[in-house]
């Protein structure tokens, strides 16, 4: 049994014992409530479903073969509920979290493609259903999670199936259904022992193959990273080795982070559909869990993970500075904690496995574990002091963990930190980290100073702990500063986590113990006066609420900002021993009698309720008698109105002499009776003594003539009430069990320790004795039932003649009577339900779900009954003579929520108290692996008043859910009579005038019916009658907007025909209420009921007779149907929702065999002819429908028909719409209007910068809500176009792809009568001047060149080629981006991975490479190009036919011979078509086993890489020669070297025309597949960055910068190092320079893959060039030394640094003697440039060998220019990066060395 369930109040545990037959009776009703051959009856469980998760939450103990039928019947219900998406997703969501509950226990069998299936036919077809995007949204969240949590429990042989099934989708890179592949891989893929044999090495490599395929794209990294770490993580017997430095060179370049001055993101990341980034788990930055993941399950003795890792963490820990800030800042943190925290979760699954004697398992040694701490330690001190608040927070969180670990790596770090804070006076926030950092690690510092087990490396450690821990609490208190809230919550974490380790806080004076050294007596002392002083400056956040507000809470940062305070002081105070808790009690006391703080109430009242909670009897007599007493005494004196229960009043005074307080007098008593009522929380029994007075006190308040004093009388008796009758913990401070290793500190404990055979001793439960609930029956009845008399009279015989006096005497007994309930909560009993006709009530029948209550049982349920009834009079009175008293109503229905909603309350308490768990520090958490004393638990350790509070808060859970579900499980019961009038008086309440009023009463009445299923029908069909009501008022319509918006009802639409239609009318015929604010809330309602539907059950179609209330489906259908036609005179708006309501029944029917076709065929007619609506709005949301209704297409030739072969006019299919619709399409001039109305959708502006396709463009004239009504939100692997858009040449377009989709459909439906209507309208539309128009037209051609229909290829020769022709030879440029967007959509392959052929694209393709005539103008020219461009894009290369290869070998001919073509437009066109061309011809080739086809057609080998390399070395030599002839003489027509001016531009043209080429490759990701290309065009790139041409520069230096972010593999690594090291003996200075820019970012990219024997002939050509004879080269050698350096190989760095000091030295030498040393300035300047990357490689740190290198270096600041400044500028650099921690590091430098550095850095005098 769980912990928190064992440690229930004693009569609440020993009823859990009934849970288990509970559950089997839950399970065994569902089993019989469903019945396979009814799928619809899946509907009738779907209430038990919130019965069965109660279980799930109460950790309840259940038998396991129950658990196994309800995984099995949920499955079976699941994969049955096709097309119920509601219903999935609540049985889905159930079966998760039983799965996830019960997983370790279970052994199932489940297959994988049932759910497969279900995700693809909801989600990833056209066929959408008529549910909102909400709905869908869940659902997807809810079959993702599901696939996840059976993933373990897949059969063998499903790995092998799964990858076989998607495979293919990652066959071609560039087309959207790849990453659609990796997201399902990535999903269903399982890694558990059945399908182990499966993931060989093989396997690995072609994933590895496969991840290369697209580069920078971080939704591609997520999928393949995510996969990885799970296999690493489950198969620890593959060996990864040979994987290692390619995955760590992925990980480095997975986090964007600037190298060398460059950008810190992917310069172009490939463009994945929004759609696919929408369903699949994919964060847009860096996968940092995967890739921590896959490092800590890789690391194990022997394995150069380490290794790696620390390169890694070498490389990176830099950006963790404070002052290397950036948005990587988040991703680094990320990485940092998971790195961490699965480290942690690594080394405890490894102890689990040894304490079973698993072997299999490689485990982590001491030497590991150091090595692992001691590396992530880099980061720690990195970022331990970052202006980043979560960094900030992680690493002390982190810090914490480790200090478990390795304590002896971690303590003495935290420590010299610490003390460093505290020296620092300039960075304030340092300290708020340090404290913070020494909170939660101060477990770890306490146990490894005091136990016995762990032995120090060092004795003297431990006192230096000691001393660490009473310095901080000493600082602590100087830490309280109400100036300063977030350090003064830092210190009270620290006291609190420090003292929820000690034992017993007791004054010793033998000097042994830890607590002895605080002298605590004296701390307590001073910690007293500091916080007394905290609270008397605290100011209130807000203003407080004088109405109706009666919490206690003050809304200091103490109180709002999280549960420090208040757990310091209960931990502080709960532990004291006796004499220190008298000390510190008196001291309280003597504080609170003295002070009145308004501003610190809360504050305050939680200081005194701590006081009561660990000493009831003494704190009471000290603090709360005397507070009590004196209230009394200014109450006395106070004149009484009689309404506090005395009964006793006059009515003689009228309201203008009425008695009042003065504000001294009122604000004081207030003051008092609020910190009373929070310091009685937990008084139980104590209280009894002082009975009498509470009683008169609360009277008292009750009878002041002041409200505030009201209200704050009514906090006191219900403080007063739950005092005395609710069960909660009275020890839950003291501490129980000490540790075994050190006495001192208490043993804290974990919820998985706890075994029946092994009990933790439970906490002590206040349960309430007999003389408390007499107490409090006597309050009930004083407060409680005479208040209800009180206010029957006062409704009945009117007895007041004053209204003000009857107003205030109304106030105060409904306060009673509502504090009264408040105070009792859920011990009165609640209502009896009635038996529904039919059954017999058993009297002695109790029905039992779950065990649950809040206390002692108080009054009775024929109390609650008199309660509801009387209410029901008030109700009624105060509706008929005072309901504009908002103050009032407002109490009557917190009355009736109170009394109707059984167990809201409690629900309430625990939800708050919720969200402070979220906040709940790591200061007091101990990991489950503690290596300090050995002592290992399954799950984290808090101390033992943490989990009673967590069992206390399941306890008030419980009791809140006892009863909740109760009748929903048997469904023989309905509301009570009494609850039915409260139902009906909060439904009235809820269309009332007041908004405050209506808001109220439609919380509460909505929380009845979702209890009460039954009344919603009720509530539904008279709040939307309020709706279709001519003559209902404006606050009626709004109040019935706010509770039909709700979920509730909105859920309870799918399965009520009545209330649906009732709902859907009342919406539509509701035009007649003009305000704007009825307008916006009807509005607003629709949308919700768009976003919310759930779809219609079956019962909707099957209309019986015998229900003639209920309405005829197909009669709804017309009678919307009328609604939606334009001529009605309706409001545009109304219009547009009638129609969406008609498409979503058309939709619903769809589904049912039993409705008619008729329907579906006038719906889809009707829409049709709304295309040529005049209402825009009405026009968008008609094609959402055509393209959902028109899917039958039975005009499109199969596969297997060859138009040769196929008789013309013949169908493949019959098709239920084509006769409605083609008699509308044949109607005279319908194409025409048509065109005409879509073409204004088209809505062309200047400013149109981003593609809109596919979507329906900006639509500016639409509204957010607009849009949710006509657009379907998910539209997803129907989404065009299907390969990413790269390209810009075409620009912007407005090309609506569901446009071309209904042309394309219903040619398909319609067949050759289309094609023949339609051609008129398209060639008229195609040559319009306007773009608008021209935009239809494209869209119309692009959907008849792709419908594949019967006729289409006599319709080409006939008239669709010539329209094409023309279109390319049109001189119009405006229009391009559509005309482009009409080819692509039309050339688009077909089927679900896009390579089948469409009937036209080999025609098309021959139409767009056919010659131009020879007088073609260049727009002609580049945009022919354009458009080859874009059609070549959407062939799948891996499946391309011998024509299509054919017709791009010819192609790329032309372009190469092309390549100078004198427009600079048409030459980036080809340099784009030729990277697509290229790139095409690659990925075919290396998808085709057999290369014999390939020969014939010349595309074998890599001539044109090899021609368009010969010919850029040649043409570089050229342009660079003639650059420099240019320079030593006038240019002339001849050049030195003969080439003539005109050759010279042609060489610069062809060059421009390679640099478009690579730019393009590198941008669109189709670069993996012509990296060798790349290699042999780096030289030219370099080259050419700095020429006498602008545009060519301009070029070369766009594509160095995308060059910068590519990673080469072997084998063209290899060649690379080749390239870059000859390009660094280029004899061009700029080149050298140029290249050793490059080399920074390629070391940094390829550091893990490169060998090091490349490394060394890099490091040594670089070193080479410290002694160039540039200044500039030999300075940027220097650079790129100190980053190699920095992450490099340590062993190079290591002799490059002792060589730079033996060189610099011996120089120096030299000098000093007087020898003329030889040395040039070149050589002396690289000596000391040498010296000087050796210092700047180490920017924060000071290694042992830097003060004698930055000493060396300071020593030749006295040598002439340009050492003089190099020495400068590096001096002053070192001095700026080490500034933070001076203060420590100058100790490793001696005097003499501190001297030569200030001599360097002191600024020469001026007047020196």
């Amino acid at each position: 049994m769980h912990l928190y369930n064992v440690w229930l109040p004693p009569p609440v545990a020993e009823m859990t014992r009934r849970e288990a037959e509970s559950f089997s009776q839950v399970v065994r009703t569902v089993k019989e409530l469903y019945r396979p051959d009814d799928p619809d009856s899946v509907y009738a469980t779907l209430r038990r479903v919130s019965v069965l998760e109660i279980f799930i939450k109460a950790k309840s103990e259940v038998n396991l073969e129950d658990v196994v039928t309800l995984v099995d019947l949920g499955l079976e219900l699941f994969n049955k509920s096709q097309n119920k998406l509601y219903a999935q997703v609540r049985w889905g969501g159930l079966l998760v979290r039983v799965l996830n509950e019960y997983r370790k226990k279970l052994s199932l069998k489940i297959m994988w493609r049932p759910l497969y299936e279900t995700l693809v036919n909801t989600h990833f077809t056209r066929s959408t259903g008529p549910e909102g995007w909400r709905i869908r949204q869940r659902h997807f969240e809810t079959v993702t999670s599901l696939v996840r949590s059976c993933r373990r429990f897949f059969l063998p042989g499903s790995a092998f199936e799964i990858w076989s099934e998607f495979k293919n989708l990652l066959d071609n890179p560039w087309h959207n259904v790849t990453f659609e592949g990796s997201g399902f891989i990535r999903l269903f893929l399982p890694t558990n022992v059945e399908n182990q044999e499966f993931f060989s090495k093989e396997w690995i490599e072609k994933c590895m193959d496969v991840w290369d395929a697209i580069p920078n794209c971080q939704f591609w990294n997520s999928q393949w990273a995510a996969v990885i770490a799970r296999v690493i993580k489950n198969y620890r017997f593959i060996d990864w080795e040979p994987f290692l430095p390619a995955l760590f060179a992925k990980f480095l370049n997975m986090f964007e982070v600037p190298v060398a001055n460059g950008s810190g993101s992917y310069p172009f990341s490939v463009d994945v559909p929004r759609n696919t980034r929408f369903l699949f788990p994919n964060k847009s930055a860096t996968p940092a869990k995967a890739i921590a993941k896959t490092i800590v399950y890789l690391l194990k003795p022997g394995s150069t993970a380490q290794l790696h890792l620390e390169k890694l963490i070498n490389l990176l820990e830099q950006y963790y500075h404070p002052s290397n800030g950036g948005r990587w800042t988040y991703t680094l943190e990320r990485f940092l904690f998971h790195l961490v925290a699965t480290f942690q979760k690594r080394l405890q699954l490894e102890h689990l496995h040894m304490v079973k004697n698993d072997a299999s398992i490689p485990v982590l040694g001491k030497l590991e574990r150091s090595d692992f701490v001691n590396v992530v330690l880099k980061l720690v001190e990195r970022g331990q002091y970052s202006k980043n608040d979560h960094l900030s927070e992680t690493v002390a969180a982190t810090t914490s963990i480790l200090s478990y670990i390795e304590p002896s790596a971690v303590l003495p770090f935290l420590a010299s930190r610490f003390h460093m804070a505290l020296e620092t006076m300039t960075a304030t926030h340092q300290l708020k980290s340090a404290v913070m950092s020494i909170a939660f690690a101060g477990r770890a510092l306490l146990l490894t100073s005091l136990s016995a087990s762990h032995e120090l490396d060092d004795s003297s450690n431990a006192e230096s702990f000691i001393d660490l821990l009473v310095m901080s609490l000493s600082n602590a208190l100087l830490g309280m500063d109400a100036n300063d809230p977030p350090k003064t919550l830092a210190t009270m974490q620290l006291i609190g986590s420090i003292f929820s380790n000690v034992a017993t806080l007791e004054d010793y004076t033998d000097g042994s113990s830890f607590i002895s050294s605080i002298r605590l007596s004296e701390w307590l002392d001073e910690f007293l006066i500091r916080l007394f002083a905290l609270l008397l400056h605290l100011e209130p956040s807000s203003v407080l609420n004088e109405g109706l507000q009666t919490s206690a809470s003050s809304g200091t940062f103490l109180v709002e900002d999280g549960p420090y305070y208040y757990c310091m002081l209960e931990v502080l105070l709960g532990r004291l021993s006796t004499p220190l808790f008298n000390q510190a009690l008196k001291k309280i006391s003597k504080f609170v009698k003295t002070n009145i703080l308004p501003g610190a109430i809360a504050e305050v009242g939680l200081l005194c309720c701590a006081c009561v909670h660990s000493n009831p009897e003494a704190a009471i007599a000290s603090l709360v008698e005397p507070m009590l007493s004196s209230v009394i005494s200014s109450l006395k004196g106070t004149p009484p109105t009689g309404y506090g229960g005395t009964g006793i009043f006059c009515d003689s005074m009228s309201t203008k002499e009425k008695p009042t307080l003065s504000p001294a007098l009122e604000t004081a008593i207030d003051y008092q009776l609020r910190v009373l009522s929070v310091a009685l929380s937990f008084g139980g029994p104590a209280l009894l003594k002082y009975k009498d007075q509470l009683k008169e006190a609360i009277v008292a308040a009750f009878d002041s003539p002041s409200w505030k004093v009201n209200g704050a009388g009514d906090n006191l008796l219900r403080s007063l009430l739950g005092s005395l009758v609710l069960y909660y913990p009275i020890d839950q401070y003291k501490c129980i069990s000490h540790h075994p290793n050190a006495e001192a500190l208490e043993k804290w404990i974990s919820t998985k320790d706890h075994s029946d055979d092994e009990p933790l001793p439970a906490p002590k439960w206040h349960i309430p004795n007999e003389e408390e609930v007499q107490f409090a029956n006597e309050l009930i009845d004083l407060h409680f039932c005479s208040a209800l008399d009180d206010l029957l009279n006062i409704c009945q015989t009117k007895m007041h003649s004053d209204p003000g006096n009857e107003k205030d005497h109304l106030k105060v007994t409904l306060l009673r009577i509502d504090s009264s309930l408040q105070g009792v909560l859920s011990c009165l009993p609640d209502f009896s339900p009635s038996p529904r006709s039919g059954t017999v009530k058993d009297p002695g029948f109790i029905p039992f779900l779950i065990a649950g209550a809040t206390g002692a049982k108080v009054g009775s349920t024929d109390l609650r009954e008199k309660a509801a009834g009387i209410m029901h009079d008030a109700c009624k009175y105060l509706l008929e003579k005072k309901s504009d008293d908002s103050i009032l109503l407002i109490l009557v229905i917190r009355i009736m929520d109170a009394l109707g909603n059984y167990g809201s309350m409690e629900y309430n308490e625990w939800a708050n108290h919720r969200q402070a768990w979220k906040l709940e520090s790591a200061a007091i958490v101990e990991p489950p692996v503690n290596f300090i004393v050995s002592l290992h638990s399954k799950g984290k350790r808090r101390p033992r008043w943490s989990l009673v509070d967590k069992a206390y808060m399941h306890a008030t859970w419980r009791s809140s859910q006892a009863s909740y579900h109760l009748f929903r499980a048997t469904g023989n019961f309905c509301p009570s009579d009494h609850l039915l009038l409260l139902i009906d008086d909060l439904l009235t309440l809820s269309v009332h005038s007041y908004e405050t009023v209506r808001a109220s009463a439609g919380k509460s009445l909505l929380k009845l019916i979702k209890r009460w299923p039954a009344m919603i029908s009720k509530c539904a069909l008279a709040l939307a009658a309020n709706l279709s009501d001519p003559n209902a008022k404006e606050y009626a319509v709004l109040g019935s907007c706010a509770i039909l918006s709700s979920q509730t009802v909105l859920k309870h639409l799918t399965v009520d025909p009545r209330s649906f239609s009732a709902y859907v009318l009342g919406v539509l015929l509701s035009s007649h209420h003009e305000s704007l604010k009825t307008q916006k809330a009807i509005n607003e309602l629709f949308v919700k009921f768009n976003i919310y539907f759930g779809g219609v059950s079956k019962n909707f179609f099957r209309t019986s007779d015998d229900r003639s209330d209920t309405p005829n489906f197909t009669d709804l259908v017309s009678q919307i149907g009328s609604i939606s036609f334009d001529s009605s005179d309706l409001h545009w708006r109304y219009n547009l929702m009638a129609n969406r309501v008609l498409l979503l029944l058309a939709m619903a029917s769809r589904h049912d065999p039993d409705s008619s076709s008729k329907i579906l065929s006038e719906t889809a007619g009707h829409f049709l002819k709304n295309l040529k609506s005049h209402l825009p709005q009405t026009r968008i949301l008609a094609i959402s429908a055509l393209n959902i209704l028109l899917k039958e297409s039975p005009y499109r030739l199969s596969l297997e028909e060859q138009p040769e072969y196929h008789i013309k006019g013949q169908k493949s299919a019959d098709s239920l719409l084509e006769g409605a619709l083609t008699d509308i399409i044949q109607e005279d001039g319908f194409f025409d209007e048509t065109f005409s109305s879509l073409s204004n959708v088209h809505i062309i502006t200047d400013s149109d910068s981003t593609s809109s396709s596919g979507r329906h463009g900006n639509s500016s004239f639409q509204s957010v809500a607009d849009k949710s009504i006509t657009r379907f939100y998910f539209e997803f692997s129907s989404s065009w176009p299907r390969t990413p858009s790269w390209i810009s040449l075409v620009g912007s377009d407005t090309f609506y792809s569901n446009f071309a989709r209904i042309f394309k459909r219903l040619a398909q439906e319609c067949g050759i009568p289309v094609l023949s209507a339609i051609k008129s309208s398209v060639i008229e539309y195609a040559t319009a001047k306007e773009r608008s128009k021209q935009c239809v037209a494209a869209e119309a051609l692009a959907g008849l060149l792709h419908s594949d229909v019967d006729g289409l290829v006599e319709a080409w020769d006939s008239w669709l080629m010539d329209q094409l022709q023309n279109m390319i030879l049109a001189q119009s440029v405006e229009s391009i981006p559509e005309w482009a967007s009409c080819i692509r959509y039309a050339v688009t392959g077909k089927g679900k991975f896009g390579t089948r052929i469409p009937l036209l694209r080999q025609r098309i393709l021959e139409c767009l490479a056919a010659p131009l005539p020879v007088h073609a103008s260049t727009t002609v020219v580049a945009k022919r190009y354009a458009f080859l461009s874009v059609a070549l894009i959407e062939l799948s290369p891996q499946k391309m036919p011998t024509d299509e290869i054919h017709l791009q070998n010819n192609l790329l001919n032309e372009l190469l011979d092309n390549m100078c073509h004198s427009s600079a437009q048409v030459r980036e066109a080809i340099g784009v078509t030729l990277s697509v061309l290229c790139a095409n011809i690659r990925l075919y080739r290396s998808s085709c086993q057999d290369f014999s086809s390939d020969r014939e057609n010349n595309t074998d080998g890599n001539n044109w890489v090899y021609y368009l390399s010969k010919r850029a070395s040649e043409l570089v030599v050229r342009i660079q020669s003639s650059a420099r002839s240019n320079l030593m003489e006038e240019s002339t027509e001849i050049h030195p070297n003969g080439l003539t001016t005109g050759d010279l531009k042609d060489d610069i043209k062809w060059m421009e025309t390679l640099f478009h080429f690579i730019i393009a490759s590198l941008k669109s990701g189709r670069s993996s597949y012509l990296l060798d290309a790349f290699v042999e065009f780096l030289c030219p790139v370099i080259a050419l960055l700095e020429t006498s041409n602008k545009d060519l520069s301009t070029l070369a230096k766009a594509a160095f910068e995308l060059l910068k972010w590519r990673i080469f593999w072997e084998p063209h690594l290899h060649k690379m190092v080749q390239v870059i090291l000859s390009s660094l003996t280029d004899s061009n200075w700029r080149t050298r320079s140029a290249t050793l820019t490059y080399l920074r970012t390629f070391m940094y990219r390829h550091i893990f893959i490169l060998s090091a024997e490349e490394k060394q002939q890099i490091w040594e050509a670089v070193g080479r060039l410290l002694v160039d004879s540039q200044v500039e080269v030999r300075e940027h050698a220097a650079a790129v030394l100190a980053g190699l350096m920095k992450g490099g190989d340590e062993n190079l760095a290591s002799y490059f640094r002792d060589h730079a000091l033996a060189e610099a030295s011996n120089i120096l030498r030299k000098k000093r003697r007087g020898v003329k040393s030889g040395h040039s300035v070149a050589s002396t300047h690289g000596a000391v440039l040498a010296l000087t990357a050796s210092v700047l490689s180490v920017p924060y740190d000071m290694p042992s060998w830097l003060p004698e290198h930055v000493t060396l270096l300071a020593r030749f600041a006295g040598e002439p220019s340009p050492i003089k400044s190099t020495v400068t500028k590096a001096v002053a650099e070192f001095r700026r990066t080490h500034a933070d921690m001076w203060n420590v590091q100058k100790e490793f430098f001696t005097e003499e060395q501190l001297e030569v550095l200030a001599d360097t850095t002191s600024s020469s005098s001026y007047f020196a």
